[in-house]
């Protein structure tokens, strides 16, 4: 199933992005979950929808929503669709906090008409697991980065292939307040990172990892594959299953 796209303005910010066609994919038994799954630089929510609907996971509804078409830095400014502007895959770009919050917020806004005593979450590749783990720190430290309130409560977030914006500052956030501290201990993380990527390097998800931990976020799941290079392979999306599973509480992974 899929829906046409919609205008979203960023939690606070001034510029409207139009964004593209959002694919729902329902749960085949009882729903007890809703994941937003979000697509890296490029790409669109179909072809990430396509693979989540043969996943064992009967009790989550999975929303692929497609990323605003933008001029994109990496690219010399030529069109693309993103969910921020960068100019470099990794952690060491420049964070263009304004690109990060609108599509931060895009996620929460998606899973704001959830029912209430349905578990959220968020996950993604590539530049789509950046937005998922920012939005992991946002929901953490109760913001965005403009400072305005995030309003959804995750129960997990999902980065394969990816990196974590605004490692930086993260400390000082998550070190602000108690209540900060204590949603980045309990928060399940999980990162997946193949030793021959190319495009994201192995090494900037081992950092992100390590900057997640050392930062307070005390459930973070680290896995790497030695030859997997910038895309997915079953092994991984296995241990994804087996992760949210557990994490979510879902009982067996065949379970309805």
């Amino acid at each position: 199933m899929s829906f046409g796209g919609a205008s979203s303005v960023a939690a606070g910010g001034k510029r409207p992005f139009e964004y593209g066609r959002t694919h729902v994919v329902r749960p085949k038994g009882a729903h007890k979950a809703t994941i937003v799954w979000l697509h890296g630089l490029g790409d669109n929510g179909a072809s990430w929808s396509q693979l989540l609907e043969t996943l064992p996971l009967p009790n989550i509804k999975w929303i692929c929503p497609t990323a605003p078409t933008r001029p994109v830095a990496i690219f010399g400014g030529f069109p693309s669709t993103a969910w921020f502007d960068v100019a470099d895959l990794s952690e060491d770009s420049p964070d263009d906090v304004e690109g990060l919050d609108s599509s931060a917020a895009h996620v929460a806004n998606l899973l704001s008409t959830e029912p209430a005593d349905i578990k959220l979450g968020v996950g993604g590749f590539s530049m789509g697991a950046a937005t998922a783990l920012y939005s992991g720190t946002c929901f953490a430290h109760g913001k965005y980065g403009n400072g305005n309130p995030y309003p959804v409560n995750l129960s997990v977030a999902v980065g394969l292939s990816g990196w974590l914006p605004c490692a930086r500052s993260l400390k000082n956030k998550i070190e602000s307040s108690q209540e900060a501290a204590q949603k980045a201990s309990s928060l399940p993380l999980m990162l997946c990172h193949g030793k021959a990527d190319d495009v994201v390097l192995y090494k900037h998800g081992e950092r992100s990892a390590d900057a997640l931990k050392s930062t307070g976020f005390a459930n973070v799941e680290f896995k790497s594959y030695s030859r997997l290079g910038h895309y997915t392979v079953p092994e991984e999306m296995d241990e994804v299953v087996k992760w949210l599973t557990a994490s979510l509480e879902l009982g067996s992974s065949s379970s309805t």
